[in-house]
């Protein structure tokens, strides 16, 4: 007999969307590890040839161990000629995308708009040159209708890793912003760090999350350098908030449907326009 059903989402759907709904977060196995793997070897490939260096061995020394062979004052250009470099190339994006899409478009939609640039984020022990203090993303004008897809390329814990206020006391603690006027959002981490979250994330594995809550990071006191990626991804017809980040400027779209395409494509015939 046909089982009828009451809910629009399967029982693994539910729990992703439960559990972001309930922290703005959730950290999950790339959907697609030999993906991942070949991005991580493209990229190792192009730090490499920026640092006339040889291809390792072994990648994961190399990612977690760079402080020891790269100066500081280095770390900057490297970052931006990978940035570039890896932007440059058409398999990136989607290969990036793939690592997630399930997720994305059970969270999102399944008609999306992904950044055009995915940002390259590198930060050796004790680097202050690195640092993202706590903000929410909408406090700078970012569009409240979009997640991030935040990639770590080595294990990452602690102050190695990245942290966030959970959906409830940001929300919490974002209403009451006024009172902490005076001393800004020193003040204001200084009231929260208690209640942060310091997420784990093990290469292999993704974070997705709401940027409308209180986020960031710290020096890195471990003994090793994080490299992560991050790219926002919204729903293609979501409102856009400013030209600047716009669609077909700071967004691409991804994932039209083909009746979105036809639709879009459609003109009234004359005479029907009444």
């Amino acid at each position: 007999m046909m089982s009828l059903v009451s809910s629009f989402y399967d029982r693994a759907d539910n729990t992703l969307v439960e559990g972001f709904l309930e922290r703005g977060y959730v950290i999950i196995d790339v959907e697609d590890r030999s993906a991942l793997d070949a991005m991580r070897h493209e990229i190792v490939a192009a730090a490499c040839k920026h640092m006339e260096a040889v291809l390792p061995s072994d990648e994961d020394a190399f990612l977690n161990d760079l402080h020891d062979v790269l100066p500081v004052e280095k770390l900057n250009a490297l970052r931006l000629g990978l940035y570039r470099a890896i932007n440059d190339q058409s398999w990136f994006r989607p290969t990036y995308f793939r690592l997630a899409r399930r997720a994305l478009e059970t969270l999102v939609g399944n008609e999306l708009a992904m950044q055009n640039r995915i940002n390259f984020s590198i930060q050796m022990p004790r680097d202050r040159t690195s640092l993202l203090d706590l903000h929410a993303d909408v406090f700078s004008g970012e569009s409240p209708y979009q997640v991030v897809e935040w990639l770590p390329l080595v294990d990452v814990e602690s102050t190695k890793s990245m942290f966030i206020l959970p959906r409830r006391k940001s929300e919490a603690v974002t209403a009451r912003m006024n009172e902490f006027g005076a001393g800004g959002m020193k003040a204001l981490y200084e009231h929260v760090k208690n209640d942060l979250i310091w997420l784990t994330v093990p290469y292999g594995s993704v974070l997705i999350f709401c940027p409308n809550f209180l986020h960031g990071n710290v020096l890195n006191e471990e003994s090793t350098t994080r490299w992560s990626l991050n790219c926002r991804i919204t729903g293609l017809f979501t409102p856009y908030v400013s030209p600047e980040k716009s669609l077909g400027a700071f967004y691409l779209p991804i994932t039209p449907r083909p009746v979105t395409r036809l639709g879009m494509a459609y003109q009234q015939p004359a005479g029907f326009d009444e």
